[in-house]
């Protein structure tokens, strides 16, 4: 394994990646990152500097000696091992993840028994989840259970289990690939953001040691062996000091005031930055936590949760942090006397971010406005049952997911529980005279699992100057990103296209990174003629490519247009197109947002929401305070 100490640069995530050594109940860390920038290496090296744990002697979860409340319980004996480093792979199922029904005794000795998960074997330890962000949402759900709670309840199959389970988080993550739920994000005690170099010499001493690394694994390894045998003992002498380190109150003021200034959600950020002060203080030897302590567990607890948005930037800025910590001074000056009558006191907020501003130099060009208000966006669903990749969208058959019942035909796995409680009525009959059950494929039951799947959502935007003279363009904004930010909650891959002048373009090509979307319709640029039917041809196209990638993927076009057609590059009537162009998005479920304004109305997107056989829904309907029922794209 790459020695932790050999680590070139990336100063941030090593020390976040300590403090969580020393102080386990800080959280974890969430390591935010492009590509190629050792996230995994890093992680994967702090196993070797966690102290050895006392655990019970043969206790498959690993549980302090004298621990109760354990399925193993009692406990005989103690021994000592290396602390773990579990990983989660992305593609793993619920029950390797919680534990299940140990089928070899089932089998062999006829009763019950508990295999436990990964979330045992993590318990003490490190578990450690690659690409979190790509994690399936039940697992998630099972995370945030168990991360909440300290233990891990099982139910399932016959078995009921409830079992200790502390670890230490770890996830990494490349935002380009997709954002966390925000519910698992805020899990997350410390997170950091990780950049490869641009130092050329930095760069050089990357190469040079991966490579000698390479060359000679062990020979490299004994090269940092003593820098690492160091960190291990800073780490030990740290947890020892660590009961030691007073919180003074004026500290704790200055905590208080910080996070009220950034206006995090909820209590959770306080107590994590309260705790990784103390165990700053507590590694580099102080017995009392200083400003020093405090400004820099803030700038590792509060940037994924200063976020009031899906699609603010994550991070905290130099000045931002400045002030705060400035304002903060004055609350930790002042004598303790409680909260006042109007609640707990802060700094000023932040100024709010502005909002989206387009580009463009041609003289028919103009800048996207500044777009409306969002709202909370009524839910748009594709019809029938599909089997894409979960989410929360439409409805589809799960690969994974809760089992809801069994079946001879359909399914995918073995319902064990049903296919042993229809075999064991017959075992007499089969002549059974010891243990183990005797099957036939008759007994066999399969696992039918229920979901949701998340889908593809194109979203065909009409970026003419008929959309722009009249002032729509700001209220469509609005209406985009709310229908962005929904996607994000249920986890869709998006894509926006874009048709004004003579003709039309992928402003951003299908991705789950709906940020990413965001920026890209913040820099749309607006004006000119209508060519909706090269807008709907370009949909069609980019709709075919995603089918050749992934053909599970149902898509959901969103149209938002007022309807009138007054260019077409086919050569024909820009309407007589335009009609024709919607004929090959028949087979697509479809919704048309009208966006055409006034009292007087020309229904023309009615009538292309009926040539593509999809719903006509007008733009002040899209919020949820005013769409009645769910609308299916039929």
């Amino acid at each position: 394994m790459y020695p932790f100490s050999a680590v070139v640069g990336h100063d941030d995530l090593r020390l976040a990646l300590l403090l969580n050594a020393v102080h386990p109940g800080i959280g974890g860390v969430l390591v935010r990152g492009e590509k190629g920038t050792a996230k995994s290496t890093i992680v994967r090296a702090l196993a070797a500097l966690l102290p050895e744990l006392e655990v019970s002697q043969h206790c498959r979860f690993g549980c302090v000696p004298g621990t109760t409340d354990c399925p193993d319980a009692p406990h005989e004996g103690v021994e000592r091992r290396p602390a773990r480093l579990v990983e989660l792979p992305v593609g793993a199922t619920e029950d390797r993840l919680v534990g299940s029904l140990d089928l070899e005794k089932a089998l062999t000795e006829g009763r019950r028994a508990f295999q436990p998960g990964l979330l045992a074997a993590a318990h003490r330890g490190v578990l450690y989840v690659d690409e979190v962000n790509l994690l399936h949402d039940h697992l998630v759900d099972l995370l945030l259970d168990a991360a909440a709670m300290g233990r891990a309840h099982v139910e399932r199959e016959g078995v009921s289990v409830s079992h200790p389970s502390q670890f230490l988080l770890v996830g990494t993550m490349n935002p380009e690939e997709g954002e966390l739920r925000p519910q698992l994000l805020d899990r997350f005690g410390l997170t950091v953001t990780v950049k490869a170099a641009r130092d050329v010499a930095v760069r050089t001493e990357v190469i040079r040691r991966r490579l000698a690394y390479e060359a000679d694994p062990v020979a490299f390894a004994a090269r940092w062996a003593d820098a690492d045998a160091h960190l291990k003992q800073q780490i030990t002498d740290a947890r020892a000091r660590l009961a030691g380190v007073s919180l003074p109150d004026g500290e704790l003021r200055r905590i208080a005031a910080v996070c009220a200034a950034f206006e995090v959600d909820g209590m959770r950020a306080d107590l994590v930055v309260a705790r990784a002060a103390t165990a700053h203080a507590a590694w580099r030897g102080a017995t009392e936590v200083e400003e020093t302590d405090v400004e820099t567990a803030v700038r590792l607890a509060l940037p994924h949760r200063r976020r009031r948005d899906p699609f603010d930037e994550p991070g905290i800025e130099e000045q931002q942090l400045e002030d705060a910590m400035k304002q903060a001074a004055e609350h930790a000056s002042e004598p303790d006397e409680g909260p006042d009558d109007d609640g707990p006191g802060g700094g000023e907020l932040p100024e709010p971010q502005d909002g989206p501003k387009g580009g463009g130099n041609a003289p028919q060009d103009r800048p996207a406005p500044e777009p409306a208000p969002a709202f909370k966006a009524r839910l748009l669903e594709v019809p029938g049952v599909g089997e894409g990749a979960p989410g929360k969208r439409s409805r589809a058959r799960a690969r994974t997911g809760r089992v809801v019942r069994s079946s001879t035909v359909d399914g995918n796995g073995l319902h064990l529980v049903d296919t042993l409680t229809n075999a064991a009525p017959h075992q007499a009959a089969r002549g059974r005279s010891g243990p183990g059950l005797l099957l036939t494929a008759a007994d066999l039951r399969k696992a039918v699992r229920e979901g949701k799947e998340s889908n593809l959502v194109l979203f065909v935007v009409d970026a003419s100057g008929s959309m722009a003279a009249q002032k729509r363009m700001s209220a469509v904004s609005g209406a985009v990103i709310s229908l962005l930010r929904d996607a994000y909650q249920r986890r869709d891959k998006v894509g926006v296209v874009t048709f004004r002048g003579q003709t039309a373009e992928v402003a951003l090509p299908p991705t789950t990174s709906v940020d990413a979307a965001a920026t890209r319709l913040k820099k749309m640029r607006t004006g000119g003629r209508t060519p909706l039917a090269d807008g709907l041809l370009k949909a069609h196209r980019v709709l075919e490519i995603e089918r050749l990638r992934d053909p599970r993927k149902r898509p959901l076009v969103v149209l938002l247009t007022d309807g009138r057609a007054t260019s077409s590059g086919l050569g024909g009537d820009p309407t007589k197109d335009a009609l024709k162009a919607a004929g090959l998005l028949e087979q697509t479920a479809v919704v048309v947002v009208d966006c055409e304004q006034g009292h007087v109305r020309l229904g023309l997107a009615q009538k292309v929401a009926e040539a593509l056989q999809g719903t006509c829904v007008r733009l002040d309907q899209l919020s949820a305070d005013h769409l009645a029922g769910v609308v299916r794209a039929a």
